[in-house]
């Protein structure tokens, strides 16, 4: 199906005039959506459904065929760096993600390399594939996990509550952590790049456990190597491509992610709209931050909090409406209609 065109995301990036807000949803292709859990159900398992273009490709465009979305967002995870770099990934119904070979020891720390990008090949495969779909009309933005969040999954194994064995490795030998994040930061750079090259607009680093750092450990063992991943993303067509960085539970360090060199900052719910426009200014664009909570809530209520998040913007471009976090399961699909319907029509008044 064609898709209708939209060219509010990266006009609002730029701060150029737009008619109305846009939007776009963090896993917005996910298990909300009955159409998803019939195509995993066909691929078997949440990693086969990652690593097989054409199924990627399908639930990618899944919430466009439904929904007016502003932006698209190529179906991947997080974590297939440490995957291609021989951990092996499994994603566990009752666990989540989890490393058969997680790292337990400085040799193996050592001995990292970047991984050979035809490892990680399905994901470009997917991109082109969702690239010749959407034919120019949505812009497709690509994504990956930041160094510190890579770092803090490797180590541990899984996700679990607080992430002790990176915190360990960081008090006992912290230079080892630093070899291992200029690694990362190196491979999250290629990375993107490559999604770059098959076709992404944009791109967006998840910080998720960003959050749990001190101020000194964010600077130090986050936010340092965010930079580098900027600083190595490459041009294409000799102009940059735009990056959003998001560090959930970043809210006191707004201003020092607003120097890195990324043109938006995504925020969670920790922070209102108005408190983050007037510590940045005009700085960067702002992407959030509806707590995804409110979308379980009635129809009423979804319109009320997506208006006051608007209101707390305010006037003229700048702002892509999002969820301060991923949509969860539970959420009614048509709860997510009603929400992107009150963006596009409450919005216009703010750009006249």
């Amino acid at each position: 199906m064609p898709f209708i065109k939209s060219d509010r995301f990266l006009k609002t990036i730029r701060r150029e005039p737009v008619d109305a807000t846009p939007v776009w949803i963090m896993r917005q292709a996910g298990r909300y959506l009955p159409e998803y859990r019939a195509t995993r159900a066909k691929a078997g398992s949440f990693l086969r459904l990652c690593k097989t273009p054409e199924l990627a490709c399908e639930v990618t465009l899944q919430p466009l065929q439904r929904y007016p979305l502003d932006a698209s967002i190529i179906f991947s995870d997080i974590l297939t760096i440490p995957d291609a770099m021989g951990l092996g990934l499994e994603v566990r119904e009752s666990e989540g993600p989890v490393f058969t070979n997680p790292l337990t020891s400085a040799l193996q720390i050592q001995r990292l390399e970047v991984p050979d990008p035809e490892k990680l090949a399905y994901v470009y495969s997917a991109i082109n594939l969702v690239s010749k779909e959407l034919a120019g009309n949505l812009p497709l933005i690509g994504f990956c996990g930041s160094p510190w969040t890579l770092a803090a999954y490797m180590l541990e194994g899984k996700s679990k509550q607080g992430f002790n064995k990176v915190f360990t490795l960081m008090q006992e030998n912290p230079a080892l952590l630093h070899s291992l994040l200029a690694t990362l930061a190196q491979a999250v750079s290629a990375h993107l790049n490559a999604q770059i090259e098959a076709g992404v607009q944009a791109v967006m680093i998840f910080d998720t456990w960003g959050g749990l750092l001190t101020t000194p450990q964010y600077e130090t063992f986050s936010l340092t190597y965010m930079q580098e991943v900027i600083a190595g993303l490459a041009k294409k067509n000799n102009q940059a491509i735009p990056t959003i960085l998001f560090t959930k539970g970043g809210k006191h360090w707004l201003e020092q992610i607003a120097t890195t060199g990324c043109d938006v900052i995504g925020l969670d719910w920790e922070v209102s709209l108005q408190e983050a426009k007037s510590r940045v200014g005009n700085q960067v664009a702002l992407q959030g931050n509806m707590n995804p909570s409110f979308l379980l809530k009635s129809p009423d209520i979804i319109q009320t909090e997506a208006a006051n998040i608007l209101a707390s913007f305010g006037k003229g471009s700048g702002h892509v409406f999002n969820l301060g976090h991923g949509i969860t399961p539970d959420v009614p699909p048509e709860h997510v209609a009603v929400l992107i319907d009150a963006i596009h029509h409450e919005s216009k008044k703010y750009h006249v």
